[in-house]
């Protein structure tokens, strides 16, 4: 069994914001391996985020994005749990990144739950029209995959995030309450562009 250093330690809590004892406690179960311990403390965060998104979250801070040319403005209402929180680095950072998210691929909705489904069920009758004659499975796959696709394009949490398009902006926020220990949701957004119906 490898040492455990205090180096180690401070070096995996640099790297994770995470408190001590629980850096020990992971570096000691992975044998000093850094790399493997940042592996199993975001597993495990990310079990106890899933834990806690059901938890209220009643404070936090609305964010304010004006594009560079000031043609293009966001108002994001970001929510968590306490103010403590709410005045953190990383909550602030979360909250700027999202809003240039926002302002770069200008989603329509928060969530899936968001979408209203007469609009729904108008892009499905479109898709049916328009693989008429198709078998009836190879039908119903298409127009599922196009609600998916519609979702994914128009839903801030199912979008892939502007920084880093491999994660979602709902996996993104997943990683910070696990970071943080409190839930943390998206209440609404606004996007407005000069010249926009």
């Amino acid at each position: 069994m490898a040492e455990i250093t205090p180096a180690m330690i401070k070096e995996l809590r640099d790297k994770t914001g995470l408190g001590l004892k629980k850096c020990k406690e992971a570096l000691v179960e992975a044998a000093g391996d850094i790399e493997k311990s940042i592996e199993a403390l975001r597993k495990s965060g990310l079990a106890a985020a899933e834990k806690r998104m059901d938890r209220s979250a009643t404070e936090g801070i609305v964010f304010s994005y004006i594009h560079g040319n000031g043609k293009l403005g966001v108002l994001l209402e970001l929510n968590c749990e306490t103010d403590f929180v709410a005045k953190t680095d990383d909550f602030q950072n979360l909250g700027r990144d999202i809003c240039m998210h926002i302002a770069a691929l200008s989603p329509r909705w928060v969530s899936a739950a968001d979408v209203d489904p007469d609009y729904l069920e108008k892009e499905k009758e479109i898709a049916r029209e328009q693989v008429k004659g198709k078998p009836e499975n190879v039908i119903e796959k298409i127009i599922e995959g196009k609600v998916n696709k519609i979702l994914s394009d128009d839903c801030l949490l199912m979008q892939g995030f502007v920084k880093d398009d491999k994660v979602t902006v709902e996996n993104v926020i997943k990683g910070m309450i696990a970071k943080l220990g409190e839930n943390i949701k998206v209440g609404k957004f606004s996007r407005i562009q000069l010249g926009e119906a």
